[in-house]
């Protein structure tokens, strides 16, 4: 019997709830890409207990964009290989711009 654990029980997961409280879960690395989700994780900020993050003022397809661009972002980052372009829907271009402004990244 193996003793060691697999990847999946060793990694730390974030669930990011939006406004109408649908809840997104990503891997912790991959969402303190964004700076103010990793302020919120590493102080002691009330929205941020237990690696749960709401986000109040952040809709749920919005939200969902963002975790995308943080895994894009996570993928890429390093690559060193042509790094394809991530689209953006024009109708959520505004809202996406003020989200990642809010979560800097």
């Amino acid at each position: 019997m193996d003793t060691n654990m697999s990847d999946d029980e060793e990694r730390v997961y974030v669930k990011l709830i939006s406004a109408e409280g649908h809840e997104f879960f990503l891997d912790k690395t991959v969402a303190m890409i964004s700076g103010t989700i990793k302020t919120m994780l590493e102080g002691s900020f009330r929205e941020a207990q237990d690696n749960i993050i709401r986000f109040p003022d952040i809709a749920g397809y919005i939200l969902e964009r963002v975790v995308k661009y943080l895994h894009y972002k996570e993928k890429y980052s390093n690559a060193a290989t042509r790094i394809p372009e991530f689209i953006i829907e024009p109708e959520y271009a505004l809202e996406l711009l003020i989200a990642a402004k809010y979560l800097d990244c």
